[in-house]
């Protein structure tokens, strides 16, 4: 492994370098990317853009350049190279070609470029949107070129939207194995004019313990092989052998010992069905298989993986323009290694594991290279046990996910919650996290979520770099709303640059230490603490010592920081009100007049209660444990306002759950001639978290009532 991995994550060409003693995240990678928005062009650039549903934002670097009709993008090569493969998009509905030119001179060959492969809507998924705008072709230039050559693509009939470039020096076909049995020697046709289907069916079968050799040449496979086991499939290269089938394998169980290597699968899959297996591997290749050298590419899903794959190793693939997951671990893989793969354009989770039916057990996804799952994570750990993530380089997540999720979202039952050591370990997260319309709110870059039940897994994040994260670094949240407790996590060790937002995004109870996180370019403040619902609990962050750069805390609750915002009142101070947008609950309301209005910092607005249903409680959560001296209760200064007296007792809390007095039950005149304004002293030495008014009594009214509740830290 290389000390650093060019890749294209910015402008031109960006190293990335790990952190100290780690090497560089991501997969070992035979081509070099370059960007459009970095090449020579005379078409027009485009974003960059975070908003859900933008050709921009599904972009690399969340930027491209726009061609029209006659205008090129050129590239300067930067390494010896003998093919390209581009990521581009055309308007729905429309095809075309681009003209290729090398150093000046137009090429016979053009790249074919289509939307038929994209576009996708997944109206079941709530809070997607059309969405996978991209695509990806490849072209053999039949020379080869140096680095510093030009090759410039130029638009002809149709606008083409290019992103980036591939650059690669493809070895030659590969020969024949010894005593192997090739498709071609049972009848399967290099040309893909006919059926090899059964060609393929026969080779497998003659070829049992030993190789099924793939000669070069385009194979069209009708229906998928089932039976397949203790037997290699081998291909000439993946620019060589080429099977074009939607539908590869499809079988619920192996003896094992299955080797798939050095081959290309592409498929015609244009829209996503989850009930059809289109995917290259659906079930199980059996324990001790392996697939590798593969170029995956126009599939529902590379490999959805279910019954036994004991000790899989999958390694140096590519997965492209999936409309669902590149790999999904579904269930009862143990010992399953998945590593330096690159995965481009996937129409959701790039890899998962979801412990569904059985734990995956012992299984790691390690040094793989993840950019633009168009829709949900980059990686996605939902249970299992004993699960390592190491070593990943992932970029530009979209829409509803993270660049990394560890979570206890189960979808369906029997579930296995996540148990054991979860490691993850030496990543390198860019320009991940995401809003999510359906919470409102965005998702961070690296998200550990309590969704349906709370985290008793030991969770070990340590290495991380989190590098212009469009919202925050680390999110601990309980997605499902209920407030189950994200605990047992340790954040050691950690690089955050330009992060949007803050670097902890908290959301639910729960607790994490951190340890030598360092960040610089934080756009709002350093923790967002406010646990939901209120009054479900605390998330603790513990300082293990090392760190810097995000001390200030995110001073309201009521609303979202958005990116580069700062905080508009890190701390209230001597004189500032705690309690001013603070989140407020309460036992019960009278129509409009919610428990917000009551810390709104509007005195013409007001709370009320429940009606003859005393007595009735308002509820402040001042987000941290603070130092309280007096309250300053108010109702409308107007003077249709008559005046009364609102028996109410004070009480405190700093964990949300077990309130103790502050001021016993008291009866206080609200006067509109004095301007409706209650002053009540605290005792000293009181520090609360959660600030709670009962009010057993109204003689204005059979219900509670402020305006506003102010809390300050001075007599």
């Amino acid at each position: 492994m290389p000390v650093a991995v060019a890749v294209a994550l910015a402008a031109g060409l960006v190293t990335v370098t790990a952190p100290a003693a780690h090497a560089a995240a991501g997969a070992d990678l035979p081509f070099t990317s370059v960007e459009a928005e970095s090449a020579t062009t005379t078409g027009t650039a485009i974003g960059p853009d975070l908003t859900q549903g933008t050709l921009a934002s599904e972009a690399s670097g969340r930027r491209a350049v726009r061609l029209g009709a006659g205008q090129r993008v050129e590239f300067t090569v930067p390494r010896a190279a003998n093919a390209v493969n581009l990521a581009y998009s055309v308007p729905d509905g429309q095809s075309g070609t681009l003209d290729v030119y090398v150093n000046g001179q137009k090429l016979a060959k053009t790249l074919p470029v289509t939307s038929k492969y994209s576009y996708v809507d997944t109206g079941w998924i709530t809070g997607s949107k059309t969405h996978h705008f991209y695509d990806n072709a490849r072209l053999l230039l039949g020379r080869d070129v140096q680095a510093g050559d030009k090759v410039a693509f130029q638009a002809t009939g149709v606008q083409v939207t290019v992103d980036v470039a591939d650059f690669e020096q493809v070895a030659g076909a590969a020969g024949q194995p010894a005593g192997s049995v090739s498709v071609v020697s049972k009848g399967a046709d290099p040309t893909g004019q006919g059926d090899s289907t059964q060609a393929f069916r026969d080779a497998v079968a003659a070829a049992r313990g030993g190789v099924v050799w793939i000669p070069p040449g385009e194979y069209r496979l009708t229906s998928s092989l089932s039976g397949v086991q203790n037997v290699t499939l081998q291909g000439a290269g993946h620019w060589h052998s080429i099977v074009r089938s939607s539908r590869f394998i499809d079988q619920t169980g192996s003896s094992g010992n299955v080797h798939i290597k050095d081959f290309a699968v592409i498929g015609e899959v244009t829209e996503r069905v989850d009930s059809n297996p289109d995917n290259f591997v659906n079930g199980s290749l059996g324990p001790n298989s392996s697939v590798s050298g593969m170029w995956l590419q126009h599939l529902k899903v590379g490999l959805w993986l279910t019954g036994t794959n004991d000790n899989l190793v999958v390694e140096n693939n590519r997965f492209l323009d999936m409309t669902a997951d590149g790999l999904n671990l579904n269930g009862n893989a143990r010992g399953v290694k998945v590593r330096h793969n690159f995965l481009r354009n996937q129409g959701d989770d790039a890899l998962a594991m979801w412990s569904l039916n059985a734990p995956d057990v012992g299984s790691s996804f390690e040094n793989n290279t993840i950019t633009q799952p168009n829709l949900a994570n980059g990686i996605a750990i939902y249970g299992g046990t004993d699960i390592t993530v190491r070593g990943n380089l992932i970029s530009d997540t979209n829409a509803l996910g993270s660049g990394i999720a560890i979570s206890n979202q189960k979808f369906l039952d029997p579930f296995h919650p996540l148990s054991g050591t979860i490691t993850v370990d030496g990543n390198t997260l860019v320009r991940t996290g995401a809003m999510n319309p359906n919470w409102n709110h965005p998702m961070g870059a690296l998200r550990v979520d309590s969704y349906d039940s709370a985290i008793e897994a030991q969770v070990r994040i340590t290495n991380t770099t989190v590098t212009d994260s469009p919202y925050s670094a680390f999110e601990f949240v309980s997605g499902g709303g209920r407030g189950f407790a994200a605990k047992n996590i340790t954040v050691d060790g950690a690089t955050v640059r330009n992060t949007g937002t803050v670097v902890v995004q908290a959301e639910t109870p729960g607790a994490a230490a951190f340890r030598n996180v360092t960040a610089t370019g934080v756009g709002a403040a350093g923790v967002y603490n406010c646990p939901y619902p209120a009054g479900s609990g605390t998330f603790t962050l513990t300082d293990g010592g090392g760190n810097s750069g995000w001390s200030s805390t995110w001073s309201d609750c009521s609303t979202w920081p958005q990116p580069g915002q700062g905080n508009p009142d890190p701390d209230p101070g001597e004189s500032g009100n705690l309690a001013k947008g603070r989140p407020a609950t309460a036992t019960g309301s009278q129509d409009v007049y919610t428990p917000g209005k009551a810390v709104d910092g509007d005195a013409g607005t007001y709370w009320e209660s429940a009606n003859h249903a005393f007595p009735q409680a308002l509820t402040v959560d001042l987000g941290s444990s603070r130092t309280v001296r007096r309250l300053v209760l108010k109702l409308p200064p107007s003077a249709a306002w008559g005046a009364r007296t609102q028996t109410v007792t004070v009480l405190g809390s700093t964990d949300g759950s077990t309130y103790s007095t502050v001021v016993g039950a008291t009866g206080h005149r609200f006067d509109p001639a004095t301007g409706n304004t209650v002053t009540i002293p605290l005792p000293a030495g009181t520090s609360l978290r959660h600030l709670r008014l009962s009010v057993s009594a109204n003689t204005g009214w059979p219900a509670a009532q402020f305006s506003e509740v102010e809390a300050y830290s001075t007599s």
